[in-house]
């Protein structure tokens, strides 16, 4: 029930009380009364303004004005209540329009600085790995000076030849090669012809079926992977090396890359893992080696040994010295913790380059081919070459020495392979392999009972039968690698389809 002013007969705005009649009032008519009267209106006794009583009441809902309730009158009172309705969501829409334009704005801002930060991450990641390219070379430097009274041997073109050769292979060495030697050989005759019960059956390998495979180690924009390589103490450790010139470390368990090492100028075309620590090595055409730390993900050291491409690389027993070989027709043996070059050899007679490099599993002889289908045998410590191999035709591309110290495995652009048996230094087997087929890699398991190829496709045979017992085709391009697990519980490959591929049951 609404309040109704006894002068105005409406609701009042402001009501308040006369203590005289108890009637009710607008404040703002019953002041002009009293102020013109000084009296009640409703009995006319005397009232002051200080004597009015104001009623608190919530806000008044006025009764609609009697024009207001016609039909046109509605009507009119809906039309100026739509007009605001629209008033205002015009409002809201151009409120709207600005934040977007304002938020628009913000992004193309965060955008803007995330290219920025980009490209300075670039920068400082390109920085380091040019400050790790230096610290070594800056290392190498010292070692490499050549004393005034011993003039430095100069090669035809004018430059400086195996400065490095002062520090030659000292008693020291190569009696640490001829120490891992006697070890290795004695291991090796306590085994004897017994074959780890571990080892995978040739019945269940011939059951190996693709089961796994990664495509996204290496750049899709200049495909292929070009070495392999698995770290003997864990070879769920995979190591490749890709034409987009890195080197990738791949947890084969965790299925995951743990570190890309970036430094080589050209494609990486050998790599190794370091049996015993979290090393790998790497070798390219640049003509350079590089030790990296896996850990570190860095390049730790820079050999350089060679004038051109660095064809082949191999790992010493001791873990401590590389050898490599180069289409500057020289192979060299290097220091890994210094990485200055011990010795360098060429056979001058040859005249031709080398395309690969193996170390004999005792260490004190190893392998290299050449260009001309050559395969050398030599003598490290006398640095002699001490055998040849002839026999192949075209370059040979690729050398395996199997772990029994008796057997070498060799192939060559001739779509064959050889075995050869280092006691009476013959060509005691050939397999003919289809025409057209290019071997890219030889690998001997750890036991020597299997012996694996890869390129045109994979295969794997089974050593003194030498009998086929394996054939994939998987991948869709060249084979250039393949590895075998520890007892040979899987088979690893890559390609040139840039795809990294494991085989098991």
């Amino acid at each position: 029930m609404s309040l109704v002013c006894a002068i105005s007969n409406e609701v009042p705005e402001h009501p308040c009380v006369s203590p005289v009649s108890n009637q009710v009032f607008e404040r703002r008519l019953i002041e002009k009364y009293i102020a013109e009267n000084g009296t009640d209106p409703m009995n006319g006794q005397p009232l002051s303004e200080e004597q009015l009583i104001d009623i608190k009441v919530s806000h008044p809902i006025r009764p609609k004005a009697p024009s207001a309730t016609s039909i046109p009158a509605i009507l009119k009172s809906l039309q100026d209540e739509w007009d605001a309705v629209m008033l205002h969501s015009f409002t809201l829409r151009q409120q709207l329009q600005t934040t977007r334009q304002e938020l628009s704005h913000a992004l193309y801002q965060h955008d803007a600085a995330c290219r920025v930060i980009a490209r300075l991450t670039k920068e400082v990641t390109a920085a380091r790995e040019a400050l790790a390219t230096l610290k070594p070379q800056a290392g190498l430097v010292a070692p490499q000076a050549t004393p005034a009274s011993q003039p430095a041997a100069v090669g035809a073109g004018g430059e400086p030849m195996e400065i490095s050769e002062q520090v030659g292979m000292t008693p020291e060495i190569i009696q640490k090669l001829q120490d891992k030697a006697t070890v290795l050989t004695t291991e090796r005759k306590k085994r004897g012809k017994t074959v780890p019960e571990e080892l995978v059956r040739s019945e269940d390998l011939s059951k190996y079926r693709q089961v796994a495979t990664h495509a996204g180690l290496h750049s899709a924009s200049v495909p292929g992977i070009l070495s392999l390589d698995l770290c003997p103490s864990d070879t769920n450790k995979v190591l490749t090396g890709g034409a987009d010139k890195n080197v990738v470390v791949f947890d084969k368990s965790e299925e995951q890359i743990v570190a890309t090492l970036k430094g080589h100028t050209k494609k990486v075309t050998s790599v190794i893992y370091h049996p015993s620590q979290s090393v790998v090595f790497s070798a390219s055409p640049d003509s350079t080696i590089r030790v990296w730390s896996v850990t570190g993900g860095n390049c730790v050291q820079v050999v350089r040994a060679h004038e051109a491409g660095v064809t082949g690389l191999s790992l010493h027993a001791t873990g401590d010295y590389l050898l490599s070989s180069s289409e500057d027709q020289y192979w060299a043996f290097s220091d890994i913790q210094t990485g200055r070059v011990l010795t360098k050899v060429t056979d001058e007679s040859a005249g031709c380059a080398l395309t690969c490099a193996q170390f004999h599993p005792d260490g004190l002889i190893f392998g290299t081919g050449t260009a001309d289908s050559q395969i050398k045998i030599w003598d490290l410590k006398e640095r002699t070459n001490v055998a040849n191999f002839p026999g192949h035709s075209g370059p040979v591309t690729s050398i395996a020495f199997s772990e029994n110290g008796y057997y070498l495995a060799t192939g060559a652009q001739d779509s064959s392979l050889k075995l050869w048996d280092l006691r009476k230094l013959k060509n005691f087997k050939t397999i003919a392999l289809d025409n057209n087929y290019e071997v890219k890699s030889l690998v001997f398991d750890q036991s020597g009972t299997y012996l694996a190829v890869g390129g045109s496709d994979i295969r794997v045979y089974i050593c003194k039968q030498w009998s086929e017992v394996l054939n994939f085709s998987d991948h869709s391009g060249l084979v250039t690698g393949v590895a075998f697990g520890e007892n040979a519980q899987f088979l690893a490959s890559a390609g040139m389809d840039r795809s990294l591929k494991f085989y098991s049951l």
